[in-house]
């Protein structure tokens, strides 16, 4: 068998099994699913004040404020699974020795970063179905009912998953512990969210915070989710008064072909300092920090 072919149908088992595993799990599944519960929960919270208020720029529309932020919350879990999981995925099992014992077999490396991929992309859908199932349920005007969103799902969802989890990878590749990546990671994408019109829109933003939010993908994916569940006269609110679609995928996959170029080159210098000694003294600090 080729050698590529084998590697890669290793990564979609130990992908698959990964997947499965998680779910006998309590830490795993709080870490995919607490964002989506956290989140479903305030806005449910919110409800009873918010849900006949109209979006700012938009009065008079048959949606509430909540309908409308929905879409920009399935974006901003979509990136936060994408980047945490991975980043502490490849932290966490650096430290245990995971990865050095992945190192050690023939294509071990491709094998393991191809199943984490695998297991990454599908729960964190999950934890985005998690919340959009009940937000459709519940709030009035979800979704626009054109059958032209699904395909904007279906370029936007995979396409974002692409241009986030390098990201990832390449946090996970560099930070030292869990604990760091957790540290490092959730206050930055909670910034770079906070500026991209997930929960309000762009345009009540300085222009030069406009500006920067439109670099990063997570404003990009947040406006194509907002295409594929609102109503066009939505779009009238978004700069260029338009869903910009094919800028969207432009820039998207510039950060999907950006990483995917680098993530490998630091993945690889990062194996290359594995060693049982490194393994060794970084459970030794680990037993420290819990005793």
């Amino acid at each position: 068998m080729n050698p590529r072919v084998h590697a890669i149908r290793l990564a979609l088992r130990r992908g698959w099994i990964e997947f499965r595993q998680s779910f006998t799990s309590p830490q795993d599944l709080w870490n995919y699913f607490g964002f989506s519960l956290v989140f479903l929960f305030v806005l449910m919270f919110q409800r009873p004040f918010l849900d006949g208020a109209d979006m700012p720029g938009i009065a008079g529309t048959s949606l509430s404020y909540l309908a409308v932020t929905v879409p920009g919350v399935v974006a901003m879990l979509l990136v936060t699974g994408s980047v945490l999981s991975t980043a502490q995925f490849l932290t966490a099992e650096r430290e245990d020795g995971t990865l050095l014992r992945a190192k050690a077999m023939p294509r071990g490396m491709t094998g393991y970063m191809g199943g984490k991929v695998l297991c990454v992309s599908a729960m964190t859908l999950l934890s985005m179905l998690v919340f959009l199932v009940p937000s459709i349920l519940v709030f009035d005007g979800l979704p626009s009912g054109d059958t032209s969103g699904l395909l904007v799902l279906l370029w936007s969802v995979p396409l974002g998953i692409l241009a986030t989890m390098p990201l990832g990878a390449i946090l996970g590749s560099l930070l030292p512990s869990p604990r760091a990546a957790m540290g490092v990671t959730v206050l930055p994408l909670m910034v770079v969210c906070l500026i991209s019109g997930v929960f309000f829109p762009i345009d009540v933003m300085p222009e030069a915070v406009q500006v920067l939010a439109q670099v990063f993908p997570v404003y990009w994916l947040a406006m194509s989710m907002r295409s594929a569940f609102l109503p066009d006269a939505l779009a009238s609110v978004e700069i260029g008064e338009s869903w910009r679609h094919l800028e969207a995928a432009g820039v998207l996959g510039a950060w999907a072909v950006a990483g995917l170029l680098i993530a490998p080159f630091v993945l690889r210098r990062m194996a290359r300092r594995e060693s049982g000694a490194v393994v060794e003294q970084r459970r030794h600090k680990a037993m420290q920090r819990v005793a």
